[in-house]
């Protein structure tokens, strides 16, 4: 029997398809991660719980019959009527909160492009009427050439403002590293789960591969990648500012309107940081409507009674080489790359989908609901606009680790205990408990940040730096910098070390 290959064309454009639904605005905190943690518990942070729960969400799918299509139908076929409810609570949670972080991230960017022109809430009022034509397209499919200009537009911006950061600080002298605490190293928890998004997809990208059992490889392969490029991206900011950098990359290459300095202390070229504020707007205006499908669809079906469902054969489980023979029958296309993640039952019957879409009662109810839907994102994103950070921690806590971190665990768990080697269980089981208590710890702190803003008022942040003698010895670097390159002194204000509340 020949040997099969490694890697074939299917599994690349199923990598693919993952690669452009994970790497995304999630990025741009990443340097900030490793000035809270530094380089090595942030890797292992980054890399092991997220590769594995990927993992082992491919393995329960290769498991479960051939009805279970969705993030959904997996938790009902694992823990019944209560895990497909806790499966929809998280996956809409997810759909709905992470574009209002694109609100938020958009109108700041566009209020930073065009200051003086429109506040920042006008400019999110104005990015959702952009957006809102696409999102009241009834049906929406990330097709792949879709995915790819909203993934290299996060790519492009990352790569701009990295190099931005290196070229600027160079020539400096040692940077100085954070002093690690648990409050810092519990703190990039949210944001990280808020950057590893792949668990509610994995489920539609399996569904179309012709092979099912290559999965688990395609995972393990893709989200090891990405962390890879998480890795570079953020330990070259790092090797050049250290604990200096902000928690956003955006904000860190942004000058002052006066001074013409970053909070760093150089002065950035002013068209590159343009453009990399609008390859990030890109992605986020195409993100926005894909993201938001999936929240619509079960909207429609929960509010509208639309998208009614067969009974599904959830009691009759197959085995792993059962689930693995595919049935060439069917005539797969496997020229389709793209991604939804609408957790759409009948998704290979178009037809019959669309069909409910039609009528004039129908389509004015279902245009309603997604406006209505649309309206509370946007006065959400207005209350949360100076709050970004607290923003994306409290997604990254509430959502995304519960459905892309525990719950496929515990699912692969229940459902292969027998099956799974001891020196697995103890990892897996160590990784659900503690990425449950620091999800409750890090809900309890974003809390408290907030009511702490509430109490006294607009917050000042500065970067990421532990203890006076660490700010004092940065001022003194930057100040040095400031007159090797004949440029002004940032270091005698009070602002010198100040950035925008995030």
């Amino acid at each position: 029997m020949a040997k099969k290959p490694f890697f074939t064309l299917e599994d690349a454009k199923a990598s693919f398809s993952l690669f452009c639904c994970i790497y995304g605005v999630g990025t741009l905190g990443m340097p900030g991660n490793f000035a809270r943690a530094g380089p090595t518990i942030a890797v292992v942070a980054m890399a092991f719980a997220n590769v594995y729960s990927s993992v082992a969400m491919s393995k329960v799918l290769l498991l479960a019959p051939k009805s279970v299509k969705t993030f959904s139908d997996l938790g009902e076929w694992c823990m019944g009527k209560w895990g497909r409810w806790l499966c929809m609570l998280s996956q809409m949670g997810s759909s709905l909160l992470i574009p209002c972080v694109y609100l938020v991230l958009g109108g700041t960017l566009l209020d930073d492009l065009f200051p003086n022109a429109f506040s920042q809430i006008t400019w999110s009022i104005l990015m959702v009427l952009t957006v809102l034509p696409v999102c009241l397209v009834p049906t929406l499919k990330e097709g792949a050439g879709v995915a790819f200009a909203g993934c290299l537009g996060t790519v492009l911006a990352d790569i701009i403002g990295v190099a931005l950061v290196l070229y600027g600080m160079r020539g400096h002298p040692s940077v100085p590293f954070p002093e690690l605490k648990f409050s810092h190293v519990a703190g990039l928890f949210g944001n990280l789960a808020f950057a590893y998004g792949a668990g509610i997809v994995i489920p539609d990208v399996q569904r179309q591969h012709s092979d099912p059992t290559r999965m688990p490889r395609v995972v393990g392969v893709t989200v090891a990648f990405i962390s890879c490029l998480f890795l570079v991206l953020a330990s070259s900011t790092n090797s050049a500012v250290g604990c200096q950098v902000t928690g956003n990359l955006l904000y860190t290459i942004y000058p002052d309107s006066e001074t013409g300095l970053t909070t760093l202390g150089f002065a950035p070229n002013w068209g590159a940081v343009v453009l990399t504020y609008l390859l990030m707007q890109l992605h986020i205006t195409v993100a926005f409507a894909v993201i938001l499908n999936p929240a619509f669809y079960v909207a429609e079906r929960l509010a509208l009674g639309m998208h009614k469902t067969k009974q599904l054969d959830l009691e009759n489980p197959v085995s792993y080489i059962e689930a693995a023979t595919p049935d060439v029958t069917q005539g797969r296309n496997s020229k389709l790359t793209y991604v939804s993640v609408a957790g759409a039952d009948h998704k290979e019957d178009v037809d019959e989908e669309m069909a409910e879409y039609r009528g004039g009662v129908n389509t004015i109810k279902y245009i309603v609901l997604r406006v209505v839907m649309i309206v509370i994102l946007e006065v959400l994103a207005i209350v949360f606009r100076d709050h970004f950070s607290d923003f994306v921690d409290f997604i990254g806590a509430s959502c995304m680790t519960l459905n892309c971190i525990v719950l496929p665990i515990v699912f692969y768990l229940s459902k292969a205990w027998d099956r799974v080697p001891m020196y697995e269980k103890i990892p897996a089981i160590i990784v659900s408990i503690v990425c449950t208590l620091l999800r409750a710890w890090l809900l309890r702190d974003v809390h408290h940040r907030k009511e702490s803003v509430c109490a006294h008022g607009q917050r000042r942040r500065i970067p990421i730096l532990l203890g006076r003698e660490q700010k004092h010895r940065v001022l003194q670097l930057h100040c040095r910098a400031r007159v090797v390159e004949n440029l002004p002194s940032v270091c005698t204000t009070s602002s010198s070390c100040s950035v925008r509340n995030l």
